[in-house]
């Protein structure tokens, strides 16, 4: 069985297309002397028309695992060449359209044939190198799934459709690597291997195995078999870029996110259970960190959490496709972790669901062992500490919206947005048991709040963590809102903040609308809500307007939409005995000698005459 997806690698030549037979060889040829194969079918009526067109056929193809639509060759064996006008200097955006529009990543390139009409002339062949569907994925034209049956496009009958969606991943890395014997295995990194063993399970007598009885028994080999797995744990250097030349990884370095080019790139290709250190180690040399002082709250956060870059890292190789030829690319910035491995999640895993599937290890013999060595988590886990730790540490979340069918792309920031919270959850931590830490879920509820939301996703963490005192709850039924304690905003220094969120009443509702209604003297609905902004609820809001019109501290003319609000009778009628009171409590105070009146002095001082007869007594 082949498998083609990096197709820069394996590009046909035009004397190879000439003998190609398009069903067998999974070809589709296609004259477009000038230019004119529709890219989306848009300027047909019907359906089965718009379908003969550059994004039916990739997706016809892909469906097909993988072919080639050509453009610029006739279709009648053999095929010769005609030459095409078709997206003439602009290959690379036809590529990323595709992309954009089917979610398949093609490979456009041209073939240039010297035309037999005119030596000085050469035919320009279009060919779009189109990748196999993943296992179990089926791709859509037009909400329609498409299968090429001789000349045409046709909707996918039930049986092909039933039979992709029903496809099992075979495990490639239990598959025996033919050609290799135990003596192109590394005995460092067997060594390695049988350490982390021991280690992880706590059995000391596994180090004093017989290397070809500890890769035994964990079905790395099968008497003088090998299988692909072995090879890419503990596989000597030179057997490996001989076997799976795609399981390096690459390690580039820029200056900055801007930067396209690399500024060094390093190559790793040792078998993995030397690899991983020896990257660490690289990835570590330019590591910073970002001091936190707080009090009694004294630490250091990285600006790449060792367990989270390894457990990235160890997640890309374990469930990476090995059929697939492109290498781990890891994008190293100042503030900025980028990795790439080929492949998409394993079936059933998605970016919703990532933290809460358990999915089935596209490797699963790799996988096995990694856990078994202590490498990488049990399924599930090792995403929830990736999560988990970098938003403990007041990080962005980790985001995983740039992979796609064919790949993952992992993007940690280094960027501490939140010392505060980091200090918080350290500090909650810190008091419990180890039983009993707070979750990845726990700490994604405390985020989420944190960042603006009313209440959690979930009802269950909300009144776990509202019971334990990592949360407040404010507010009854459904105006019923969430807020960190008083303790985090003591942490960032933002008391204000917690008071301006959690002591809101009628009479603060009024304090902020009234410099407004005396400016402007009337406000509506609209206005109010801007003002009062998202510190309250509509059924708060409504409530604590309702108070003020009751209390006449305000009054409003017309219903629904059209309701203006004034200043009531109640607030301007205490607002002037509140008046008279302070200016008859400064007489009073003035006549008892216990006033000190600098007006005098001031006035003098402003060069203005002397006003006393305000508070001289009668």
């Amino acid at each position: 069985m082949t498998f083609l997806i990096n197709a820069s690698m394996n590009r046909l030549t035009i004397e190879q297309l000439k003998h190609m037979r398009e069903s067998e060889d999974h070809v589709e040829f296609k004259r477009g002397e000038n230019g004119n194969v529709s890219y989306n079918g848009a300027d047909k009526q019907q359906p089965k028309d718009r379908r003969k067109c550059i994004l039916g056929y990739v997706t016809a193809l892909c469906n097909e695992k993988g072919g080639s639509l050509v453009i610029g060759m006739h279709d009648k064996y053999p095929h010769k060449v005609t030459g095409t006008k078709q997206c003439i200097n602009s290959i690379g955006q036809l590529e990323s359209d595709i992309y954009r529009d089917t979610g398949i990543r093609p490979d456009v390139y041209e073939l240039f044939a010297k035309s037999k009409d005119d030596e000085y002339r050469e035919n320009r062949v279009l060919v779009i190198a189109v990748p196999p569907h993943p296992t179990g994925k089926v791709f859509k034209f037009e909400d329609v799934a498409l299968m090429r049956v001789g000349e045409e496009l046709k909707p996918m009958d039930d049986q092909t459709y039933l039979s992709i969606i029903q496809e099992q991943e075979p495990d490639f890395s239990e598959q025996i690597c033919e050609g290799v014997t135990f003596d192109d295995l590394d005995s460092a990194a067997i060594e390695r291997l049988k350490e982390k063993y021991a280690m992880k399970q706590g059995n000391p007598s596994f180090r004093s195995l017989a290397n070809r009885q500890a890769l035994n028994d964990l079905n790395l080999i099968d008497d003088e078999k090998v299988t692909n797995s072995a090879v890419l744990l503990v596989g000597k250097e030179e057997v490996i870029a001989r076997k799976f030349p795609q399981a390096k990884v690459m390690l580039e370095y820029r200056a900055a996110e801007s930067q396209i080019n690399f500024d060094r790139r390093a190559v790793f290709s040792k078998p993995f259970y030397l690899l991983i250190d020896e990257l660490w180690a690289a990835i570590n040399e330019r590591n910073g960190s970002i001091p936190i002082r707080e009090g009694a709250y004294i630490f250091d956060i990285p600006f790449f959490n060792e367990d989270v870059i390894r457990e990235v890292v160890n997640n890309a190789f374990a469930h990476r496709d090995y059929r697939i030829n492109s290498e781990i690319v890891i994008k190293l910035y100042p503030h900025r972790f980028e990795i790439q491995n080929a492949g998409g999640f394993p079936k059933g895993v998605t970016i919703d669901n990532l933290l809460t599937v358990a999915s089935t290890p596209r490797n699963r013999l790799l996988a096995d062992v990694l856990s078994k060595t202590g490498i990488v988590e049990r399924s599930g886990q090792g995403m929830d500490k990736i999560f988990l730790f970098t938003l403990s540490e007041g990080k962005p979340k980790p985001d995983y919206t740039h992979s796609d069918s064919f790949s993952v792309t992992a993007i940690l920031s280094a960027t501490v947005r939140d010392k505060g919270f980091a200090m918080y959850v350290q500090s909650i931590q810190q008091e419990l048991p180890e039983d009993n830490k707070l979750t990845v879920f726990d700490v994604l509820a405390l985020c989420e709040i944190r960042d603006g939301a009313k209440r959690p996703d979930s009802k269950e963490i909300a009144q776990k963590l509202t019971k334990a005192g990592f949360l407040e709850k404010h507010g009854k039924t459904n105006a019923i809102y969430y807020t960190l304690p008083r303790k985090y905003y003591e942490m960032t220094n933002n008391l204000a903040e917690y008071s301006n969120i959690t002591d809101w009443n009628a009479q603060q509702v009024l304090a902020v609308l009234m410099p407004f209604l005396k400016k402007y003297g009337s406000a509506k609905r609209g206005d109010i809500n801007k003002i009062v902004g998202e510190h309250l609820s509509e059924k708060q809001l409504r409530k604590y307007i309702d108070e003020l019109l009751e209390a006449g501290f305000l009054r409003k003319e017309g219903v629904a939409r059209n309701t203006i609000y004034y200043i009531g009778e109640a607030y301007e009628a205490e607002n002037t005995l509140i008046k008279e009171a302070l200016k008859a409590g400064i007489l009073q105070l003035a006549k008892d000698g216990r006033l000190q009146i600098e007006i005098e002095r001031a006035d003098k001082r402003a060069g203005n005459e002397p006003k006393t007869d305000e508070f001289s007594a009668e």
